[in-house]
Parts: structure tokens; C-alpha cells; sequence
């Protein structure tokens, strides 16, 4: 059985819950870095990896790793790669990378070098001088940090954050991903009460909805590399199949979700129906002064608006005022509340207990824990 070595990147501050989740699906990490998490499976991997991962944000093959601070030495580096292990001669293979604090700074210039030499390997293999590439796709990634090239085959195609319940947003939607990172770091289980006073679109609840009912995120999405092969197209059935039946629709939970923008709820709950888990979500259009809180433990996860996203930092103290003032009367309920802005500690009127560094795409943001 093939070996392979699979990276999957995830938000800075998320790597850990990555590792976790990779472990539970049964295979070891070989590598935990800024940014991604890499382990060493099989082609079933792929396919478990893409359906059931709730943190990561693609599964790919990595190809190889190498110094590469002229185009000799990354043309070099890429050419060694065996692409006729998984590249055939129909297949579409378009190029995509990065370069960041890098000699080889052009982006553009390291993928053209790249491509040709993919091409020259694949030509040496096959015999052949051109490629129609008409046939399944295999993107090929590059990235370069520092003058270290890393060259990977992208087999989720669209990201795994998009899970296919959320047709639309509202403004500054936090991304699937970094919701469920949000509540593994709760360490909530669905054992006890859950609420989202600025649900918005509604993906913490719903992101919360899936996990407590063990469903899997891509279970009702397809990915790029299901049309590569049959035994693929076959494993991830039956991966697709395994997550049906570990689903555990019965198991209790009361999760509560509030906006104070009714045209938010109301999408919020056409996304919960898309994702299928609208009946275990509670929610109410109010004011989050006005929520109706639970009085037995439990836990608040919450991305309320700050400064950088949508209101500007003035309005944005006030609210984090009324939040101090509402929530620390609630001192069974652990709250952790996801912004950038630098001030909260300050306005919300006590220090977190723990304060954990996400990024919410490019913008640094701190989780503040409060454990009661």
C-alpha cells in the first residue's frame, strides 16, 4: 500500500486542534509547525481526511522539500518528484504557490519554472513532449519561506471551510474552520449548554450542531480528487458510509443562538437547515443584553463585531461594557470571546484567565477565556 506524507494547513493557534482531530481519524503526526500539521497515511487518508476534518484547510500530498534559492535549484528540486506516481499523461495539472521572505520572490517566475518542470519529468516518463491535459485535475502547490521550497498535489479542491451550508453570509463571516477550533478550545462535548449571543450567520452554532451530533463536515460536499482514480472514488464512499453510521442524532443538547439583526437570524437558520441541524439549535432575535442566558454550566462562545470588521472601536467598547456587565452575573457559564481589539481585558472589566493568539484570516485576534 502507497505511503504518503499529507500535509493539511490550518490557522495559526489552530495547529494543535488539527493534530487531535488527525489523531482521533488513527494516524500519528510527524510534523507540528506554524501553520499546518503534516502525517503519514495511505490514499484512504485522503478521503478520511477531506470528510471528516472539522480544522483544516486542505488535505495535500507533499512531494518534496528542498533549498532553493535559484530557479536551477528549485527546477531541480521539483524535476526529482515522482509526478508519474499520481500525474497521467490526460491529467490537468495548473500550478499555484507563494514565496515570503524568499530570494526567489516572483510568483509568477517560480510557477512558470515549476510547471516545466513537472512537464520535463512527466515527459521523460510518459515519452511524450505535450499535454492536453483534459483529464482529472491535480493542482500542484508550491511554497517557498525563507528559501525552503516545499512542493505538494492538492486533493480537496475548494476548501475544506466551505462546507456547502452556507449558500450566503452576512458581513465579516467567521470562517467554518477557525468556528469549530473556537469550540474545541471551550472543550465543550455537547454535554452541557451551549449559546452564541451574536450568532450572525450562525456558524458557531451550527459548527457546534455538527460536532455535538458527531456529523461529518464534508459529508455532503465532493472533493477534486474523487474523480482520480476508482479506488479513490471508492474510498471515499466508503468513508462517506463509516460517518453516517458513527452519526449520533439522539445524543441530547441544547445549544442557544441570538442576534440582534433579524435578517441575520433568519439566515442563520436557513444555513442550520442546509446543514441539516436546525432542530437542535435554539434561536431568538434580541439584543445580547436581552439573551436569556442558562443558569446551570455552560459555555458562551461568541465573535462579537470589533473594530477592523464591522463597527468602528468607540461602539465597539461600549458593547464589550455590556458584555462585562451581563455575563460575569452568569458565574457557572465559562465565556470565550473571539476580537482584535487590544482594549478588551480593559472595557469588558476583568482580565481573561487565558488568552489564545487566532488569526481571523489576516487579522490577529485573541480568544479570551473566562472559566467562570
Amino acid at each position: 500500500m502507497t505511503r504518503l506524507l499529507l500535509t493539511v494547513p490550518t490557522f495559526f493557534g489552530t495547529e494543535a486542534t488539527l493534530a487531535h482531530e488527525i489523531r482521533s481519524l488513527g494516524y500519528e503526526t510527524s510534523e507540528v509547525t506554524d501553520g499546518r500539521v503534516t502525517f503519514e497515511g495511505d490514499m484512504e487518508a485522503i478521503a478520511l481526511a477531506n470528510v471528516n476534518l472539522r480544522c483544516g484547510e486542505r488535505v495535500l500530498i507533499k512531494m518534496a522539500e528542498f533549498k532553493a534559492k535559484t530557479f536551477e535549484e528549485l527546477f531541480e528540486g521539483v524535476r526529482k518528484a515522482p509526478w508519474e506516481n499520481f500525474i497521467g499523461k490526460n491529467c490537468a495539472f495548473p500550478v499555484k504557490g507563494s514565496s515570503v521572505s524568499s530570494t526567489l520572490s516572483s510568483v509568477p517566475a517560480c510557477q512558470s519554472i515549476v510547471k516545466k518542470a513537472v512537464v520535463k519529468r512527466l515527459g521523460e516518463k510518459y515519452g511524450i513532449e505535450f499535454f492536453e491535459e483534459t483529464g482529472p485535475m491535480m493542482r500542484v502547490q508550491f511554497s517557498l519561506f525563507k528559501d525552503n521550497a516545499v512542493i505538494y498535489i492538492d486533493t480537496t479542491g475548494e476548501p475544506l471551510y466551505k462546507r456547502g451550508y452556507r449558500a450566503k453570509g452576512v458581513a465579516a463571516p467567521l470562517r467554518e474552520t477557525l468556528a469549530y477550533s473556537m469550540i474545541d478550545i471551550t472543550r465543550w462535548r455537547g454535554d452541557r449548554p451551549f449559546a452564541d449571543v451574536f450568532c450572525g450567520s450562525g456558524t458557531i452554532p451550527i459548527e457546534a450542531a455538527l460536532y455535538a451530533k458527531n456529523i461529518a463536515p464534508g459529508k455532503k460536499r465532493t472533493f477534486v480528487s474523487e474523480k482520480w482514480t476508482e479506488e479513490l472514488k471508492g474510498l471515499y464512499k466508503d468513508a462517506r458510509e463509516e460517518a453516517l453510521e458513527n452519526e449520533t442524532p439522539d445524543a441530547p443538547v441544547r445549544i442557544y443562538a441570538s442576534d440582534i439583526d433579524p435578517a441575520a437570524v433568519k439566515l442563520a437558520i436557513e444555513n442550520a437547515k442546509r446543514a441539516g441541524v436546525e432542530k437542535f439549535i435554539n434561536f431568538k432575535v434580541c439584543d445580547m443584553k436581552d439573551a436569556p442566558l442558562f443558569t446551570d454550566k455552560g459555555v458562551i462562545c461568541s465573535n462579537p463585531p470589533y473594530g477592523e470588521r464591522l463597527m468602528d472601536k468607540k461602539s465597539s467598547a461600549i458593547l464589550y461594557r455590556k458584555m462585562g456587565e451581563k455575563f460575569q452575573k452568569f458565574e457557572n457559564i465559562g465565556k470565550y470571546i473571539l476580537t482584535s481589539h487590544e482594549e478588551f481585558e480593559k472595557f469588558y472589566g476583568k482580565n481573561a484567565d487565558k488568552k489564545r493568539k487566532l488569526y481571523n484570516g489576516m487579522l490577529k485576534c485573541y480568544l479570551y477565556q473566562y472559566f467562570k
